[in-house]
This record gives C-alpha cells, sequence and structure tokens, in this order.
C-alpha cells in the first residue's frame, strides 16, 4: 500500500511539473513563430500530445515546453535550473543544441527521396547517435518535434522544404523503426512521401479511395467472421482493421513490382489475445478458416526483430480469392509495438515500484542500466543498417566508414566509442587517464578476460583497478597488443616520461645540494639560486643538472662572484694623471690612443671617422674611448663641457692598411629626374666603391639621398666625390 502511495504521489508531481511547465512557457512562446511559419505555443502543445500519445511520462512531456521557451530566455540554463531543477535544464539544452547541429547538416542530404546517405551523412549520424547516448530522451522529443513539424505543413497544405521532408524520411522515420515506435514511424513515412513525390502519393491514395467503401465493407465482413470464429474457439481477443500506410504500400509495389491489387496489406486485420499460448491458438484457428499463403507467414514472436518486434504475420486468401494480411498479438507486445522502446525514457523518474516497465525492486540501478543499455543497443543496430544501406550501394566513401569504430557500454549504461580493436585498457584510458594507469584486469559481459582482448560492439565491459600503481612498459609494446588508441598510448608514455623527469630532478637536487655543502652555502634559497641562474623554477635548474646539460661550474661561479673589474674611466683618468706613454703607440691596433696601453676604442657613429680624417677622442662612461672626426660638431660640444675627457688620438698603421675598411655617409642633393639613382651607381661602380645603404627623401623636385659607402682611405674619395657632382641633376655632393 506504500508503494502504492508513493507511485501515485510519484505521477502527481510529474502532472503538476507539466502544468507549470506550460503555464511557465505560455507566455514566451504566444505570438511567436518558428522559421517554418507554425505558431511556437502550438508546436509545443503538439509535441506533448504526440509524447502522450506514445506513453512518455508527464516530466518528459513537460521538458517539450521547457525546450522552446529557451529559445526565448537570456539565461535559460539558470533560469530553468531554479524554476525545474538541472535535470530539466540540461534536457532543454541537450535537445536546443542538437536541434542547431541537425540544421547545419540538413542540407548535405541525398537529393533523391530514396537515395542511400553518403558517407559523410553517415559520419553526422553517427555523431548524432553519441549526442542521443548522452540522454535517451532526447531521442523521443527530436521525434515528437518533426512529426509535429510535418503535421503542420500537411494541415496548412503549405510546401514543405524537400530537404526536411527528406531528413524525415532518411533519418527520424528509420531511427523510429529501429526503436519500434510504430506510431511515429508510420506517420513520419506517409507525411514525407507525401511531400517528396506528390503526384505518385495522390495516385495510389486515389486508386484506395476508387474502392474504399467496396473494401471497408469487405474488411467489416472478414472482421466479424474472423471474431465469431476467434470466440466458438473459446479464444478472447479483440480483432481490429489495421491502418494502411501509403508510403508501406508504395515500397511493396516497388520491391516486388506489383499492382496495388497486388499488395497484401491494402486489407489488414489484427488480432489481439492474453497470452502467447493464445497467439498460436488463433493462428491456427485463422489458418482453419482461410488458404494461407505459405511463403507469407513470419514468426516474430519466436524470432523478435532486432528492436524487440514481437507478433505473427500470415497472409491469407478468402473464398473470394482476395488476400488477407493479419498480426496476431498479445496486449504487451502491442502497447510495445506501438510505442517501442519510449518506455525506457522514462527511468529518471521511475520511483520505488518502477515506471513504464522499469522495476525497481532491490537492484534498481542495475535494470535502470539494462533498460538504459536496450535502447542503445537499438539505436546501435540502426547506424549500422545506414551504415550497410551505404555500402549495399557501393559507396567507396562509406565503405569501412563504421568499420573503424565500435561501441561498448559500461556498467552504468554508458555507451563508449572506441577504435576498433580497442582493449579494455583504451576503454579504461578512455573513461579517465588514472582509471588506465590503475587497470588492472576487465570483466566483459561479466566474465574476466584477459587485458589485450579486443572488445566488439554491445559488450558490456566492468574495469577492475587497483587503488594505487601505473602502467605497465609492456602496454607500449604494439605486438602484445595492449593499446589500439594513440590518445591512451600517449597518456601511457607521458606517465614513464614523468617517472623518468622524476628520477632526473632527485639526481640534480643531490648533485647541486652536495655542492652547496661544499661552498658552506646551505642557508641559500635553492629557488632563488634558480631564479639567479635563468631558470623558472629549482625543479627546472635540477632536471638539467640531473641530465648533465648545466654544468656545475657555472653554479661554482655565481656562489663564487669574481673581483670586480676597474671602472675603464677610472683607469683612463689614472693613466692620464700619471702620464704614462704608449711605447706602442702607432703599432698593434687599428686604432690607438697616444700615451695609453690596450684602451678600448671605438668609432662615433655620429661622424663615422675613417683614415686620414683628423681624429679626437672622447672618453665615455663605461664604454671607453669613443673617437670622433676633428670637425664633428657633437665632438666640438662635448670637448666644450666636458674638456677633462678629451684625450688624443691617432690612427695605427693597421688602421690605415689596404685591408681595412669603414663606413663613411656622403649626402648628394639633387634635382629629381629618371635614371639618377642609375647614374649615381654607375659612377661608385666604376670606382670600385662600394655601397652599403641608401635612404632618399623627395621634397617637391629635389631628392636628398644618403648614401653610406666603404672605403679604406677617405682621401681617395674626393675624386670620386667630384666626378659624382659632374652628373646632369646633381646639386652638391658632401660628406656627411
Amino acid at each position: 500500500m506504500a508503494e502504492d502511495d508513493a507511485a501515485a504521489g510519484a505521477l502527481a508531481s510529474q502532472h503538476s511539473m507539466l502544468q507549470r511547465a506550460r503555464a511557465f512557457a505560455e507566455p514566451l512562446l504566444t505570438a511567436q513563430r518558428f522559421d517554418t511559419g507554425e505558431d511556437a505555443l502550438a508546436h509545443a502543445d503538439g509535441v506533448s500530445a504526440i509524447l502522450q500519445g506514445v506513453g512518455a511520462s508527464p516530466s518528459l512531456r513537460a521538458a517539450a515546453y521547457l525546450v522552446y521557451a529557451s529559445d526565448y530566455l537570456a539565461q535559460p540554463q539558470d533560469v530553468l535550473t531554479r524554476a525545474f531543477g538541472p535535470d530539466a535544464a540540461a534536457l532543454a539544452a541537450h535537445t536546443v543544441k542538437l536541434v542547431q547541429v541537425q540544421r547545419n547538416a540538413r542540407d548535405t542530404l541525398a537529393h533523391e527521396a530514396d537515395a542511400p546517405l553518403d558517407a559523410q551523412q553517415v559520419e553526422r549520424i553517427r555523431k548524432m547517435l553519441l549526442a542521443f547516448s548522452r540522454d535517451l530522451r532526447v531521442v523521443l522529443l527530436r521525434l515528437a518535434s518533426r512529426l509535429q513539424t510535418l503535421r503542420f505543413y500537411a494541415e496548412t497544405k503549405q510546401p514543405c522544404p524537400r530537404t526536411l521532408a527528406r531528413e524525415s524520411l532518411q533519418i527520424f522515420a528509420p531511427l523510429a523503426n529501429r526503436l519500434g515506435i510504430w506510431q511515429i514511424k508510420w506517420e513520419l513515412e506517409d507525411l514525407s512521401f507525401r511531400f517528396l513525390m506528390p503526384d505518385t502519393y495522390r495516385s495510389i491514395a486515389k486508386s484506395l479511395d476508387e474502392k474504399r467503401l467496396e473494401r471497408e465493407r469487405h474488411i467489416e465482413q472478414v472482421r466479424q467472421q474472423l471474431a465469431d470464429a476467434l470466440r466458438d474457439a473459446g479464444i478472447a481477443a479483440q480483432v481490429q482493421g489495421r491502418p494502411k500506410h501509403l508510403y508501406s504500400i508504395w515500397k511493396k509495389m516497388q520491391g516486388k513490382a506489383l499492382s496495388i491489387d497486388k499488395v497484401f496489406d491494402l486489407r489488414a486485420l489484427r488480432i489481439i489475445v492474453a497470452d502467447v499460448h493464445a497467439c498460436y491458438a488463433a493462428l491456427s484457428c485463422v489458418h482453419e478458416l482461410w488458404q494461407p499463403l505459405p511463403d507469407e507467414f513470419s514468426d516474430y514472436i519466436a524470432r523478435p526483430k532486432p528492436n524487440g518486434y514481437q507478433s505473427l504475420h500470415t497472409v491469407v486468401v478468402d473464398a473470394q480469392g482476395r488476400s488477407i494480411e493479419i498480426q496476431i498479438r498479445t496486449q504487451a507486445m502491442h502497447e510495445h509495438a506501438e510505442s517501442g522502446v519510449a518506455a525506457h525514457w522514462a527511468y529518471k523518474e521511475a520511483g520505488t515500484k518502477g515506471y513504464a516497465g522499469v522495476q525497481a525492486a532491490g537492484d534498481f540501478e542495475s535494470r535502470v542500466a539494462e533498460a538504459r543499455k536496450t535502447v542503445l543497443r537499438q539505436l546501435l543496430a540502426w547506424e549500422r543498417d545506414l551504415a550497410d544501406g551505404a555500402q549495399g550501394e557501393g559507396s567507396a566513401g562509406a565503405r569501412g566508414l563504421f568499420d573503424d569504430r565500435i561501441y561498448v557500454f559500461t556498467p552504468g549504461g554508458d555507451i563508449i566509442d572506441l577504435p576498433t580493436g580497442a582493449t579494455a585498457v583504451d576503454l579504461a584510458y578512455t573513461l579517465h587517464t588514472n582509471l588506465g594507469h590503475r587497470c588492472r584486469g576487465a570483466r566483459v559481459d561479466g566474465a574476466m578476460v584477459p587485458l589485450q582482448t579486443p572488445l566488439q560492439s554491445g559488450q558490456t565491459v566492468d574495469i577492475v583497478s587497483a587503488k594505487e600503481g601505473g602502467p605497465s612498459m609492456d602496454w607500449l609494446n604494439p605486438e602484445l597488443g595492449y593499446l589500439q588508441s594513440p590518445r591512451a598510448r600517449a597518456k601511457v608514455r607521458a606517465w614513464f616520461n614523468a617517472l623518468a623527469q622524476q628520477a632526473t630532478i632527485a639526481r640534480g637536487r643531490e648533485a647541486v645540494e652536495k655542492l652547496l655543502q661544499r661552498e658552506g652555502k646551505t642557508a641559500i634559497k635553492l629557488d632563488d639560486l634558480a631564479a639567479q641562474l635563468g631558470f623558472r623554477s629549482a625543479d627546472n635548474l635540477f632536471d638539467v643538472v640531473g641530465k648533465d646539460e648545466f654544468s656545475l661550474r657555472t653554479i661554482e661561479q655565481v656562489l663564487r662572484p669574481a673581483e670586480p673589474a676597474p671602472d675603464p674611466d677610472e683607469v683612463i683618468v689614472q693613466k692620464m694623471l700619471r702620464g704614462e706613454p704608449d711605447d706602442r703607440a702607432g703599432e698593434g691596433k687599428g686604432i690607438l690612443v697616444v700615451g695609453m696601453d690596450s684602451l678600448l676604442t671605438q668609432l662615433a657613429r655620429c661622424c663615422k671617422p675613417a683614415p686620414p680624417d683628423a681624429i679626437g677622442g672622447y672618453v665615455t662612461r663605461g664604454k671607453g674611448v669613443a673617437v670622433h672626426r676633428a670637425d664633428c660638431s657633437n665632438f666640438r660640444h662635448m670637448a666644450t663641457a666636458h674638456r677633462e675627457r678629451v684625450i688624443p688620438v691617432t690612427w695605427g698603421r693597421q688602421a690605415t692598411a689596404e685591408s681595412a675598411h669603414y663606413a663613411v655617409d656622403i649626402c648628394i642633393d639633387a634635382h629629381d629626374r629618371p635614371g639618377l639613382l642609375r647614374d649615381v651607381f654607375d659612377v661608385l661602380a666604376q670606382g670600385k666603391t662600394a655601397v652599403l645603404s641608401m635612404h632618399n627623401q623627395t621634397t617637391r623636385d629635389q631628392l636628398h639621398i644618403v648614401l653610406t659607402l666603404q672605403t679604406s682611405d677617405t682621401g681617395k674619395l674626393g675624386g670620386l666625390l667630384s666626378r659624382v657632382s659632374q652628373i646632369s641633376g646633381i646639386l652638391r655632393v658632401r660628406r656627411k
């Protein structure tokens, strides 16, 4: 009694949520229209009604309103979480994302209504399958939404976009078929057929309508005859006329090259009985009543379809020679056939007694996992149907597309996508890196197997792990077959690399600490020492020391700093005060300072002196003596301000040798004309003078050019510059 009360309370709570969801969505959806032109609130109501028709829970119907309402919320995740909880918010968000993915891929579908899918389309469906697997309720929401959209186009008699109709026929209807949701499957097919091939659809519909009254009278006659025969045989049964589906009629006509009169299921009955024994008893009664066609009998009770569908199918011929197709099933089989595995979508709402066929007695979690796997296996089978269909048409791109992937289940029912040949170790690393490191064994469908065992699609794999530990080096040996996934192999390799690095760091730390002990510097902070040596951290220092890539002598030099070098300025001043002569003046170095020995000198960039220019020296701060031309304006200014820093300098013999080269700047002012630069460079080339760089600037019709020439003697430049000045258009040539 308590369990019944709890179940009733849970159901009442779900109905309350449904009412709240519609009330929440109504002001958001009112007056809103989708890109199809359909009223948003009417669409949500239609989806909810379709879900109710296939036995979905009230909470799932409530989600239909929240999915569409979320499009009109600024922060849908936060708002829906506060109002309806995180589960409803996540379901709405996931469905919205999937809708966007499908819209982006829709235009790539085949142009012909019945054309096979190509490789890219099948690959997109594989991704959609994995998206479905994260929350199975999304599948039913998408099927119901698509059916409602097609109904809208049919009711308003608007032209349905062909891409949308093709997607419905090629993807959504086969999905509903695989899941056994016949109510949605048949209607999706018929409506898509109507939009894609309107002439053929109208032709078949007209043929059926022309003989409809005669056929209905005949069906009612044989229905009553069959009901009487079953009653007389003591079999309690419902006998119903089956609806006629135009698309299935057309498919049979196409596949078997039949005329419409030869299609058996134009006249069809369904018998619903109490149990399996009564199914076979009813079959016997049917065959006693009418002549069966032996090639048209199928026992889907003994051998259910892959999606779990069960029924007895037979075709008989009545006294007038007219064929009648008859289905025989139990009430449970009928409910499954109409709603398929839709009941499993309610597993999240199951209470203590369970809901929609998922019972919770004692091992509720395991039963939920099995229900989840039941649905996912149908999704996998649907995927294989599509891939096989593409391969059957000889599509080179589709062939092998799914051969390189497998899908396995975790004990909780999650579906995991792996490469073909993957092992339990690959699975463990896919689930979590740390689980992969600690993997020690695996149970596949309840039986322990070696870790190298290749997994197969549909298997349930339970990883056995240690509390601590790491991978084996054998896992990296491709001949042993432990790993197939490059990603998993990279994680194992990274683990061993990290282990080796730890050993290297420990070895480096030991060497550095011993050095600090020898030098009596144990108080120094290791991170400070590393920073002083240019390393980001002490471990970085230990790593290179441990690899013998960094000498300990360098650390010693930091620990024992050399005596500071004397200030060059101070050296110069002292020598000048002492008046020490330079016995080698004019010898040895390229530029010598008179009376100085081994003095650092540099040519000033401002005037670029070169032999035999008159030069002077200026003692800089920390950069030795700068040598300037005697007529340099900068030199004259500095000499006036700091006379004590000026010293005499002269060119040495090496400085004036033919092998010595100096950079000299010359300035040219000229009237700009075509060919001017060419003429200038011709003169310089004749004088065998190299040009190191050039800068020019044009002001109105005048051109200002600065050339940096290479020379060993500025005295030789005079004649060259004279020839340049004679070029037509040249106004002035001078040394800078």
